[in-house]
């Protein structure tokens, strides 16, 4: 059993920080592409920033890029979205994803477990 447990978010203004933190159970977290998705009220489901399993690989998507990082700690079992400078649209409950692979990809449809969700929402 692989479970995900993400928290973190909260009410900010534009231009505030949050950290999200997800708490991956089991002792095979090294294993795991580890990712994070927001969605939005009437929108999909959408790619926000992936990790490898070293963590010297990272990808993000172009809205997010200079403004958020994603690290892990393996010792800790734990995935991190430090988002800095936020914005209005960034509004969006974020969910933790993982994937026994080694290779970075953006598609939900592709990772295997996911978190409950934490909503950030971002005042103007």
């Amino acid at each position: 059993q692989v479970q995900l447990v993400d928290s973190g978010g909260g009410l900010v203004q534009a231009g505030g920080s949050l950290r999200l933190s997800c708490a991956v159970s089991g002792r095979t977290f090294s294993s795991y592409t580890m990712a994070w998705f927001r969605q939005a009220p009437g929108k999909e489901r959408e790619f926000v920033a992936t990790i490898n399993r070293s963590g010297g690989g990272t990808n993000y998507a172009d809205s997010v890029k200079g403004r958020f990082t994603i690290s892990r700690d393996n010792a800790k079992n734990t995935v991190y979205l430090q988002m800095n400078s936020l914005k209005p649209e960034d509004t969006a409950v974020y969910y933790c994803a993982a994937r026994n692979i080694d290779i970075l990809t953006t598609g939900p449809e592709l990772y295997d477990y996911w978190g409950q969700g934490t909503q950030v929402t971002v005042s103007s």
